[in-house]
């Protein structure tokens, strides 16, 4: 029987592994509050479409607002790993007021759409320094097995975090479940605290025009401009499909909050091996050819999701079937995509084409969150959900004339395609 051991750079990279350890327990703890704040608003708070398209979009409507004002800020700032730090316990002091207003009968979808804002807008700080603090751990030839391990562990979250928020929600309400997420974020920043990275230098005399920089590196860079609106066009349809998942799945199919956690959480079982997996696919197909396929695979297993009819069980191994597929997909995208971005941006812009990238990517999931609220109330649940997944397949059209197809390993530098 082999013997499992703790991956190399874990063991040779002490600061990578402290920020690993961090990350792993707060992807855990964001698993439940995926779960357990749509569950709230839709069982407790009694929301409808509209209202849970409007809740989608406040956690990510800050993407839309502040991404490049704060890349900017950030790449002209040192000691990003502190933002890090003071994210994280933001977050933790935003989620303790939901249960807290639960105690005392006061909760409200107002209060979950400012909580849902005031997280996503220091998720979006989170994010832009992210990025920088990533590649101070690393060397060059470390990124794609630091990006796996990484999103490795948010597929074993998932795997676990689903299924663990479908049971916290039924056990103990689901503002109480949320406890466990911001007691996640409480640990992962001690844990960034302890890892030692050297972070690359700011920009102490800023170029005319520097905000927008960013934007140009991303408009000038074939590979990164083709993946980003592949990226965006997917999400723009997946968040559609996601804001609306919980309510078809309660109302609609009739699933239990536990059954509809355990399904999900069968959708980690994909990632964590589409996590093993890319780096393997990446060798033998080439890099390219990879996230091509991936961009295909991820949405194409939703088209299942709206088939689902019958009894609850049935529904419950659809969907499953779904989210497995659908979550394979996702991590090879999310781990080969990391690491070519990782490659290709010049330190001195990280955090600005971060921002600029978040404004496209993660701008357009709050339209897409709307879109979907407002289209289910007005045909339907599951005529939204068929436009939602057939809308997402169309985003690996923009890799298919563009340099990706033809792309075997990680380019040294951006004019290399």
């Amino acid at each position: 029987m082999p013997r499992l051991s703790t991956p190399s750079l874990l063991r040779a990279n002490r600061g990578f592994r402290d920020f690993w350890t961090g990350q792993t327990i707060s992807l855990f703890g964001d698993q439940i509050s995926l779960l357990a704040i749509p569950l709230l608003a839709a069982l407790e708070l009694d929301a409808g479409p509209a209202q849970m398209g409007m809740l989608t979009a406040a956690a990510l409507v800050p993407n839309l607002l502040f991404s490049i004002h704060l890349g900017a800020w950030v790449d002209r700032r040192s000691h990003r790993k502190q933002l890090l730090i003071a994210t994280d316990l933001g977050r933790a002091l935003l989620l303790l007021t939901i249960p807290v207003a639960a105690l005392f009968g006061a909760l409200s979808l107002a209060q979950l759409y400012v909580v849902a804002f005031a997280a996503g807008s220091l998720g979006v700080l989170f994010q832009v320094a992210y990025n920088v603090v990533f590649v101070a751990l690393l060397d060059r030839d470390e990124y794609i097995e630091g990006s796996s391990l990484l999103n490795g562990s948010r597929a074993v979250s998932s795997v676990a975090g689903d299924g663990t928020a479908g049971l916290l929600v039924q056990l103990f309400t689901a503002p109480f479940a949320l406890l466990v997420d911001a007691f996640s974020y409480l640990a992962s920043a001690f844990f960034v605290n302890r890892a030692d990275a050297v972070e690359p230098a700011t920009e102490q005399t800023p170029e005319p025009g520097g905000l927008a920089a960013g934007g140009r590196f991303i408009a000038r860079t074939p590979l990164i401009r083709a993946s980003l609106l592949a990226s965006a066009t997917l999400n723009l349809f997946n968040t559609a499909f996601y804001a609306l998942l919980v309510l078809y799945a309660t109302q609609h199919l009739g699933i239990s909050a536990g059954a509809l956690g355990l399904a999900l959480a069968v959708g980690g079982f994909g990632s964590l091996i589409g996590a093993m997996l890319t780096r393997r696919l990446s060798s033998r197909f080439g890099l390219g050819k990879t996230l091509v396929v991936a961009f295909v695979l991820t949405p194409a297993p939703l088209l299942i999701v709206p088939m689902a009819a019958g009894a609850p069980h049935f529904s419950v191994a659809l969907l499953a079937l779904a989210e497995f597929f659908n979550g394979l997909g996702v991590m090879v995208l999310d781990v080969g995509l990391g690491a070519l971005y990782a490659a290709l941006v010049p330190d001195l812009l990280r955090a600005r084409v971060s921002g600029a990238f978040l404004l496209v990517n993660y701008g357009v999931r709050p339209i897409g969150a709307l879109a979907g609220g407002l289209l289910a109330a007005a045909i339907g649940l599951q005529p939204t959900m068929w436009i939602a997944a057939i809308g997402a397949l169309a985003g690996v059209l923009w890799l298919l004339p563009s340099p990706m197809p033809r792309l075997r390993d990680l380019p040294r530098t951006a004019v290399d395609y």
